[in-house]
């Protein structure tokens, strides 16, 4: 018994030096969000068992929990670089297969034909607005930047504002909004499913997605110009790597004991 008891712990602790290596790796990742083992003790009797003498017979992972307090925002000077300063996720749609998406890496760029995207080609969705900036609708689309202006002066510029609005400019010096950042927001956002590419999707345990604008309500202003870096420690992760990796040995340890006083028995029956 005591072989698969240290077995489980064996595993657990492999589990956990692997999403702290994961972390770690992920240290210079834009809006990634860094991640923690959880366990919980195995014990089972019955009606008839003594609880006096109820013995465990190991752990096993409970959960893998991600933590989503702020990373440091990060200057960088480029216009559609964008953290949000505080909560709220940047919605974004999948060119190819039409997903949504969500992240807290605000690094945009724009495409030939005016679409603000990511790197992976996920575009950015707004909430539609007149050319003063008012929301016109609460349903967001896909932000696209008209390459020339109703007088046919040629685009030159974009800009975002703290509180959303998505500026063009043309070279006859007119600005014009073409919509305002949508972020959303979860009940439950330790719920979310990860993706990769500091990407999240909803999911049964996070519950839908809800919209608003950046500045109202429990949603952050933006901070153009800056990105937000990953929020984890690496002080703390190498204390917890060490940790992990002396739980590990323990355990090796305790199966290797139960291993001979298992031969020794062996031995002295035969």
């Amino acid at each position: 018994m005591s072989f698969y008891t240290s077995l489980s712990g064996l595993k657990n602790a492999q589990t956990d030096l692997g999403v702290i290596s994961h972390n770690i790796a992920n240290v210079e990742t834009y809006g990634f969000k860094q991640s923690s083992t959880q366990f919980s003790d195995i014990v089972v009797g019955s009606a008839f068992s003594n609880p006096k003498l109820t013995q465990g017979i190991g752990a096993s992972v409970e959960a893998i929990v991600q933590n989503f307090k702020l990373g440091p925002i990060e200057q960088t000077g480029a216009a559609l670089d964008v953290a949000i300063a505080g909560d709220g996720f940047f919605s974004t749609v999948s060119a190819a297969s039409g997903n949504t998406l969500y992240t807290r890496n605000g690094s945009f760029q724009m495409d030939a034909n005016g679409f603000i995207h990511d790197g992976s080609d996920n575009r950015l969705q707004v909430f539609p607005t007149d050319a003063a900036g008012t929301v016109t609708s609460t349903t967001p689309v896909s932000a696209q930047v008209p390459q020339t202006n109703a007088a046919g002066s040629e685009f030159v510029s974009v800009t975002v504002e703290e509180n959303g609005n998505v500026n063009a400019g043309y070279a006859d010096g007119s600005v014009v909004a073409i919509g305002k950042v949508a972020l959303a927001s979860f009940t439950t956002p330790t719920g979310l499913k990860q993706v990769g590419s500091s990407n999240w999707q909803t999911s049964g345990l996070s519950g839908p997605a809800k919209m608003g604008q950046p500045g109202v309500g429990l949603y952050g202003g933006l901070r153009s110009g800056s990105l937000e870096r990953s929020n984890v420690d690496i002080a703390e992760e190498l204390v917890s790597l060490i940790t992990a990796q002396r739980n590990f040995q323990a355990n090796a340890k305790a199966i290797d004991t139960a291993t001979q006083i298992g031969q020794t028995v062996i031995n002295l029956r035969t």
